[in-house]
């Protein structure tokens, strides 16, 4: 058999998919197509507008292929053919594989709204000529209406803060905003911290409309209130890109993703799904679960990446972790909320501590860290947790996420071995994860 790759796609989960063929297979014939001469960095699309300023400073390096061997097709597939295993694209070519890995991401959700074509009214694409005309219109701007109270959306309003936007609004359906990544005592932190950075929010709201003459004026609700506003941007989350997928006779799920076994395969033997495309399936309800996250796309990158021509690893159901930041607040969540246990009638024990994360608490830069675990009773297993404070939040929720991938219970986190250091984390008697722990195995 020959070891001719093609990936179509080359976001994070395409060109991780692509380097990890070359590192299993250093002999293979790898080519990646992709539309764009440039590809940006998705999760940082919302920091170009205040922190990174430019388009240019947000993109995947095209040398990462050079460095791997990796050649690179700036080139659209419009086609694929299974039986001949080959591909077409616009300019009419045919590229011929041995293994294709489709890697076609995801696109802006558009709410079904009066008045989405008026001027000014962006979503979140990963363009480059389309986001720096977004650029373009929001230096002009002095009312910016955000449509989403998710990550994104609550990204982008407050990079419109620091970019000196006077007026920013964020309009969101739910009671909170981030109420389906963390639960309702992490979510009030967040709103107050966006609050003092002077961020209008809107929460328990709907837009119904948006409105004006050839350019958005007013974002009305369904109240009848209308906001003001010479821009807005819909961030009410993505879609799977099926489309190559559906034509080419794959076995797909519109609204959750190309259905994938195990071993990350399609419904043909010889084509592989990743990122933003693929369906994931949730590790604890075992449900279509829509979660599209870079992080989640490259793991699944690797393992396609492994499994080409030879069945190495399989892939975990999705855990979900996610983590943002707005001033000097950074959360984290992984896995389920105590909201969603509930909703899914699993009887849970919680416990949250907080204390400083150096020691002692007056190291300069100390800042407050609290920790929510969340464990199934009956079990003991973890399956949820949260983190609020400081820059070391990124890293601790991967951590959470890890003790819950590996199934770990409570009795076991408790007395799990660390490591600290006062000017590196919290003190060993107040160690955040392990005190939490401790106290809801107290409670079982």
């Amino acid at each position: 058999m020959g070891k001719n790759v093609v990936v179509i796609g080359g976001g994070p989960a395409g060109t991780t998919a692509a380097i990890s063929a070359r590192r299993y297979y250093p002999n293979a014939s790898i080519k990646l197509i992709r539309q764009e001469e440039k590809a940006l960095i998705p999760c940082g699309i919302p920091y170009v507008v205040g922190t990174l300023g430019s388009l240019e400073k947000n993109l995947i390096p095209n040398t990462v292929f050079s460095k791997n061997n990796i050649e690179l097709i700036v080139d659209e597939v419009t086609s694929i053919n299974k039986e001949a295993k080959t591909v077409s694209t616009i300019t009419h070519s045919t590229i011929g594989y041995d293994k294709l890995v489709l890697a076609t991401g995801s696109s802006p959700l558009i709410p079904p709204l009066q008045g989405l074509d008026l001027d000014n009214v962006f979503v979140v694409k990963k363009e480059i000529k389309y986001l720096q005309k977004f650029l373009d219109a929001l230096d002009k701007a002095k009312d910016v209406v955000v449509i989403g109270g998710g990550f994104i959306g609550l990204e982008f309003a407050d990079e419109c803060k620091k970019k000196g936007i006077e007026n920013v609004t964020v309009i969101e359906l739910l009671s909170r905003c981030l109420l389906l990544a963390c639960d309702e005592e992490i979510c009030k932190r967040v709103e107050q911290k966006l609050k003092e950075r002077d961020i209008n929010l809107l929460t328990g709201k709907k837009a119904k409309s948006i409105l004006g003459t050839k350019k958005v004026e007013y974002v009305q609700l369904e109240n009848g209130e209308k906001i003001k506003a010479d821009l807005v941007i819909l961030g009410i989350g993505v879609i799977p890109s099926v489309e190559l997928a559906d034509k080419a006779g794959l076995k797909i799920d519109k609204r959750a993703g190309i259905e994938v076994d195990g071993f990350m395969r399609t419904s043909d033997e010889n084509i592989f799904a990743c990122g933003d495309c693929a369906k994931k399936t949730c590790y604890l309800s075992g449900m279509p679960v829509a979660i599209r996250l870079a992080s989640v796309g490259t793991t699944e990158a690797r393992i396609v990446g492994a499994n080409l021509f030879s069945t190495r690893k399989k892939v975990e159901c999705a855990i979900g972790i996610f983590s943002t930041c707005f001033g000097d607040l950074a959360i984290g969540s992984a896995g389920v909320t105590e909201n969603r246990a509930k909703e899914l009638n699993i009887d849970v024990l919680t416990s949250e501590i907080i204390a400083p994360d150096k020691h002692p608490g007056n190291i300069p830069g100390a800042k407050e860290l609290g920790v929510k675990l969340i464990f199934e009773k009956d079990t003991g297993l973890l399956i949820g947790g949260q983190v609020y404070g400081g820059g070391s939040v990124g890293e601790l929720i991967n951590f959470i996420g890890a003790l819950i991938q590996h199934k770990m219970r409570v009795d076991e986190i408790a007395t799990f071995q660390m490591g600290t250091h006062p000017m590196l984390t919290a003190s060993p008697i107040v160690y955040q994860i392990a005190n939490a722990a401790e106290i809801a195995s107290t409670r079982r």
